[in-house]
């Protein structure tokens, strides 16, 4: 079978939205070269869509035109290596889809424990947050939950107290167990992310959850959330302000 073939059939079987590059199409029969070229002919015939250098996707065309793929689908080379989790998305990338506010971000925010400048792909432009947990598969929504909390005051089109709002709905849905290993989680992040987590915990009525949160804070530190309060009635336990 020719490599232009080869390509076409295996295409249309993949999902629309689904990013590839010419290493998925690589056998004994077709060489790098001619899988490149074929690719390349598609993307001018606009079978296929170019996402970035070496990068391709089968798109989805709407009445709106051919839409982009998935933020996951944009960056999955940056979130998983040969079969390996090591980063997520989060900030930016995730406050809309947890209810924390209504704004679409071009800006895509990856958590990995090695990070790296930004830099541009497509329209988005990527960034890098540190993390320092081990990333599983199943910790990314407790991290998830853990970076909106650290990063509240950035939070577009929200203010803290909103955002605490949205945030204790989130944390009371979560199982026992899933609180437990939040506050695990929290202590490789800075004092304030603990000290709202465990004002949400105690709103939450989860207050004997909290006591490695309270044992790794200084009690004579203050921490500036304005209108939390008004939300939290358990914030100025925490020296929330």
């Amino acid at each position: 079978m020719k490599a232009s073939e080869y390509i076409a059939s295996s295409i249309d079987r993949l999902p629309k939205g689904y990013v590839f590059t010419y290493a998925d199409f690589i056998t004994e029969a077709n060489s790098r070269e001619a899988i490149i070229k074929a690719l390349n002919r598609m993307a001018v015939a606009g079978k296929i869509a170019k996402l970035a250098k070496g990068k391709y996707y089968k798109p989805e065309t709407t009445a709106f035109g051919k839409l982009q793929p998935s933020q996951a689908q944009i960056v999955k080379d940056l979130l998983e290596s040969d079969g390996k989790i090591i980063g997520y998305l989060t900030g930016y990338s995730i406050y809309n889809q947890i209810g924390l506010t209504t704004q679409v971000s071009n800006t895509i925010q990856i958590g990995r424990n090695e990070i790296r400048p930004l830099f541009k792909r497509e329209r988005y432009t990527l960034s890098f947050v540190k993390q320092k947990n081990i990333i599983t598969k199943d910790n990314i929504p407790l991290l998830q939950i853990l970076d909106a909390i650290r990063f509240i005051k950035k939070i577009p089109d929200a203010n803290p107290a909103t955002a605490c709002k949205r945030l204790l709905a989130i944390i009371n849905n979560l199982t026992k167990t899933d609180k437990t290993t939040l506050v695990r989680l929290s202590q490789k992040y800075p004092p304030a992310a603990r000290a709202l987590l465990g004002a949400l915990l105690e709103a939450a009525k989860n207050a004997s959850l909290t006591e490695p949160l309270r044992q790794s804070l200084n009690p004579i530190t203050v921490y500036k959330l304005r209108g939390v309060n008004e939300i939290l009635p358990t914030a100025p336990k925490w020296n929330i302000r």
